[in-house]
């Protein structure tokens, strides 16, 4: 799919998640929905699939759920997901959550992210830290836990006294440092790190 020129929509809701794989690997969209739940095994799996694959590393999906911010989210993000929409949004907010998925741009919004980190990510600490925080500078440290708290780039400038276009070259750094394929990524990479405690209920 080209984001402003068309959208294809794809085979029926009947697709399982084998054959949702299957046609990442032929049809090579920008942008995958996905749905959360399929026939045969659910659509985490199939996620986590084609963000393995190094031939798909382009390929951002977007995940549909009914369920909202639950586990399912947090669950998908491990995966590889880039952000997630509901089912019942708005046919506007869908082709702007595409549209965002597709540029690589802020793929989770600031508020979702913030709700995110508040509802889902308050249980321990991980027992085995995720690697990765001996590659960043103690800048790039500090720029990820605001990224992790929710902050905008342009909000991460006011507090670090730099320019918006700074802030977002050093997340872009981080994130090749780290291997993240996007914010959400960066967002899960700080709590399994270590880097962020999350906070208890």
């Amino acid at each position: 799919m080209a984001v402003g020129e068309r959208i294809e929509y794809g085979p029926p809701a009947g697709l399982r998640r084998h054959q949702a794989v299957q046609l990442a690997r032929r049809l090579r969209p920008d942008v995958v929905l996905m749905d959360v739940q399929m026939p045969g095994l659910d659509g985490i799996e199939a996620t986590r699939r084609i963000a393995a694959d190094p031939d798909l590393a382009a390929i951002r999906i977007l995940i549909l759920t009914n369920y909202g911010l639950d586990s399912y989210v947090f669950a998908a993000l491990r995966a590889g997901a880039s952000g997630f929409l509901l089912k019942d949004a708005d046919p506007a907010d869908l082709l702007q959550a595409v549209a965002v998925v597709a540029r690589g741009d802020a793929l989770l919004a600031p508020a979702v992210t913030r709700t995110l980190i508040s509802e889902f990510v308050a249980g321990p600490p991980p027992a085995v830290p995720a690697a990765g925080r001996d590659v960043l500078t103690a800048r790039e440290q500090e720029i990820v836990e605001l990224v992790a708290r929710g902050l905008t780039n342009d909000e991460i400038a006011l507090r670090m006294v730099i320019s918006p276009l700074t802030a977002k070259t050093h997340v872009n750094r981080a994130m090749t440092k780290l291997h993240c394929r996007d914010r959400a990524q960066l967002v899960v990479w700080a709590y399994e790190s270590g880097l962020i405690t999350p906070r208890r209920r």
